[in-house]
């Protein structure tokens, strides 16, 4: 008797257990906040706001890249992303060579790569109406010819709003003419030109000032200084050095005596 009513005060427990996980799980989960850009930090500025065109590419390989090249076009790759890691879910396109090496000159190569585009995967360039597949996106890597800067090849990844994107962003120093130190005559050490961050897909910055207007001799600004979007997170340690003011080259100490 003893032992009946022991296995039935359990069976209540884990009946009552039970309900209220049931209960738990039928409550809807809130929606998730909408990030925006916020007033004071750089925006994509929207000259620049371009819909890459593509095809798709039925293989890969060396010969096939040599041909495509050859026609004008950038073999190139589209993969999907998972909290910063590249992974399933691969498209092989082509793109333009003409529309990427003009986006790469008047952007910048890191510039380029931290900005997001619209892509457009049409059966052909010339289709208006037979389309596949548009997505926003962000390039990964840019792979250029080393003596005519031609684009060899270049990685997308698909960045949703939900994604979260690793990407390098880079630095645009500001305030030198102002600095204490730098009037005085010390220099910048430039530490870092590019910082990575993970952050949403919604709020990519297209670069990060950095103030020098208050550094004097013998200071520095480091990762944790930088201000950006609250969302962010960087991937260095907060610690590790940006720029610095250094003293007086020595071919200047020089030139004075």
């Amino acid at each position: 008797m003893l032992l009946y009513r022991s296995l039935v005060t359990k069976a209540i427990h884990i009946r009552h257990y039970t309900q209220a996980a049931a209960a738990a799980l039928q409550v809807e989960p809130p929606e998730p906040s909408v990030l925006t850009y916020l007033e004071g930090f750089p925006t994509p500025d929207p000259k620049y706001a371009e819909t890459i065109l593509a095809i798709p590419r039925v293989s890969s390989g060396k010969s096939i890249s040599a041909k495509e090249r050859k026609a004008g076009r950038v073999p190139s790759i589209v993969f999907e992303q998972e909290d910063g890691q590249h992974g399933g879910n691969k498209r092989l396109i082509s793109v333009r060579t003409n529309q990427i090496r003009k986006l790469v000159t008047q952007l910048g190569r890191s510039f380029f790569l931290s900005r997001l585009f619209d892509l457009e995967v049409r059966s052909d360039f010339e289709s208006d109406t037979d389309l596949i597949e548009k997505v926003r996106v962000l390039p990964r890597l840019v792979h250029l010819h080393s003596a005519s800067d031609a684009p060899l090849n270049v990685t997308f990844i698909r960045a949703p709003s939900h994604a979260l994107l690793k990407v390098n962003i880079p630095l645009v120093f500001r305030g030198d003419d102002i600095s204490p130190g730098l009037r005085k005559g010390s220099y910048l050490n430039t530490i870092k030109r590019t910082v990575k961050f993970l952050c949403p897909a919604d709020v990519v910055p297209p670069f990060i000032d950095v103030d020098l207007s208050e550094l004097d001799v013998g200071q520095k600004l480091v990762v944790g200084d930088l201000k950006v979007h609250p969302a962010l997170m960087p991937l260095h340690p907060k610690e590790e050095p940006v720029c610095k003011i250094a003293g007086t080259r020595v071919s200047d100490t020089k030139k004075a005596k």
